[in-house]
């Protein structure tokens, strides 16, 4: 679906594929009603709040709850570190659970999948074979699958996409594929 992504810099993790390291620091401040007149300029009818990690900014969830005021379908992208209990119930949340591949496993904050509601998303991404086996684990072990709609993706450049769906298949898993089509269609490039 066309979205509207709002990018917030800063990021307490630092997984071995991220694709946004521009988002670790810089950028700039911008007032509530600025982000609101930009957003409202672009027209769109789905906005994402990502990073970085959005949740680490202090006011992430005084945005999502004005952006879903103003009328948008919003979700945010979290990495699941930080608590997700303050976001406004209107926001669908994707949640990351960090593999051991991501060197942020031990980071993962399990508490958050009791907030989740069939709305909100779970998403792990996989760098090979043995995080395949460790998200398979987790997958029946937390039931993931009964408490929302759970993505399996692969980082571009570390895990051939065609074996994870491979996999997906061959094991019938209650699972989406996932690519990250932003990557296929427009490369590394920021703002993207």
């Amino acid at each position: 679906m066309p979205t509207l992504f709002i990018r917030l810099t800063g990021c307490p993790l630092r997984c071995t594929y991220c694709d946004t390291r521009h988002a670790f620091s810089g950028g700039v401040t911008l007032p509530l009603l600025e982000i609101l007149r930009r957003t409202a300029a672009s027209r769109p009818r789905y906005v994402c709040v990502t990073g970085g990690e959005p949740l680490a900014q202090k006011n992430c969830p005084a945005l999502l709850t004005a952006l879903c005021d103003a009328g948008y379908s919003v979700s945010l992208e979290t990495g699941g570190a930080l608590d997700i209990g303050g976001v406004d119930p209107r926001v669908s949340r994707i949640l990351d659970i960090k593999t051991p591949a991501s060197g942020e496993a031990k980071k993962n904050r399990w508490e958050n999948l009791d907030l989740l509601t069939p709305h909100d998303e779970i998403k792990i991404v996989v760098c090979d074979a043995a995080d395949y086996t460790w998200a398979c684990a987790c997958l029946a072990e937390r039931r993931l699958a009964e408490r929302c709609p759970v993505t399996f993706s692969t980082a571009i450049g570390s895990l051939d996409p065609v074996d994870l769906a491979g996999w997906i298949l061959r094991d019938n898993l209650p699972v989406r594929f996932q690519l990250q089509l932003h990557k296929v269609l427009w490369g590394n490039a920021p703002g993207k």
